[in-house]
């Protein structure tokens, strides 16, 4: 069972993939998208908003891209999550339900396990997730997928 939204996943995903791919350059959000199999446009919001988290940085130009705004060691998987949470466009109280069980009981419990999970993932960097994809030789898969990027 994954606990996290797959808007979550993918800033995770997108995040470790620009770590992985932006040494020599920054990654172009078209080259990601084909990456990921998404269309384009689908990734921008996700893309701009973990840039004004001071996550990403933004790079203009016709060689530009997206690269890491800090060290891959002090980027956590948690730090991420919360940023793509932030961007989620429905607020729990305009979800419809106002009960008191849901208010006082529900809620409250489910948030302090989420905080428990989100300490978890507080542990995890940006630098243990590329070493994972290096032990898995992600990088040398795409290239004999046939990965070009533009």
């Amino acid at each position: 069972m994954n606990l996290l939204s797959r808007r979550s996943l993918l800033a995770i995903a997108a995040v470790v993939d620009i770590a992985l791919h932006s040494r020599a350059s920054p990654v172009a959000a078209k080259a990601l998208a084909a990456r990921h199999k998404l269309p384009p446009r689908h990734l921008e919001t996700l893309l701009q908003g973990l840039v004004h988290a001071k996550i990403l940085k933004g790079v203009r130009g016709p060689r530009g891209g997206y690269e890491l705004a800090r060290e891959r060691r002090r980027i956590s998987v948690g730090e991420i999550v919360r940023t793509s949470v932030n961007l989620s466009t429905a607020e729990p109280e305009e979800l419809g339900s106002h009960s008191m069980l849901l208010e006082k009981v529900v809620d409250p419990a489910v948030r302090q396990a989420g905080e428990s999970f989100l300490v978890n993932l507080d542990a995890i960097t940006v630098e243990q997730m590329c070493e994972d994809a290096d032990r898995a030789h992600i990088l040398e898969e795409e290239k004999a997928a046939g990965d070009f990027a533009i």
